[in-house]
């Protein structure tokens, strides 16, 4: 019972995280900057695959529900198929996707850059088809408007998630409150 309590406890935080972060942006056109890939991938580092996917798709539901979590404070289920809404369901892939990399190889960082780099350009990837099928643009139109402008802003973003991420997942496996991820490499995340 203890471990579960933790659990919905860690999920709930980190969902609290995604909503209070996600909604701060500035417009820059049809794609805003904003700190939402920052807060998934500290999300994912900190909780991995399976916590961090859970908080990151509660997060998009009450998103969906119409609370305003997502950029610009905006909510509802037309933002999700508005032009960026490939983003917004790319974060949950972007989730999974870093948060394998993370539990899969606990003390190899490049190992779990290199899974964030590929979430992340899975997360472009569906936005960036979304954007083109929505506002009707090229390829190359949706790469300069959702992509390019943003990959120097979103590498910060999981430097400073890596950063911080990295003490607290840490800080959790050592206060037992974080359990081995199942088919982890090299002992845990105790660094």
């Amino acid at each position: 019972m203890k471990s579960n309590v933790h659990t919905i406890t860690e999920i709930a935080v980190m969902t609290a995280v995604l909503c209070l972060l996600g909604p701060i942006s500035i417009p820059t056109g049809l794609v805003p900057v904003s700190l939402t890939p920052f807060a998934v991938f500290l999300t994912a580092y900190i909780l991995g695959m399976k916590r961090g996917s859970l908080s990151v798709l509660i997060y998009v539901l009450l998103g969906m529900a119409g609370i305003p979590v997502f950029s610009g404070y905006q909510g509802g289920v037309a933002k999700v198929f508005g032009p960026t809404g490939g983003y917004i369901i790319g974060f949950i892939l972007m989730a999974l996707i870093s948060g394998a990399f993370i539990d899969r190889f606990n003390k190899k960082l490049i190992m779990q850059v290199i899974g964030m780099v590929i979430g992340l350009l899975v997360c472009y990837a569906f936005g960036t088809i979304w954007l083109m099928y929505q506002a009707h643009m090229p390829l190359a139109g949706a790469l300069a408007a959702g992509v390019f402008p943003f990959i120097g802003l979103d590498a910060v973003k999981m430097i400073l998630a890596i950063l911080i991420g990295r003490p607290v997942r840490g800080a959790l496996f050592r206060a037992g409150l974080l359990a081995e991820p199942a088919g982890a490499k090299t002992g845990d995340a105790r660094s």
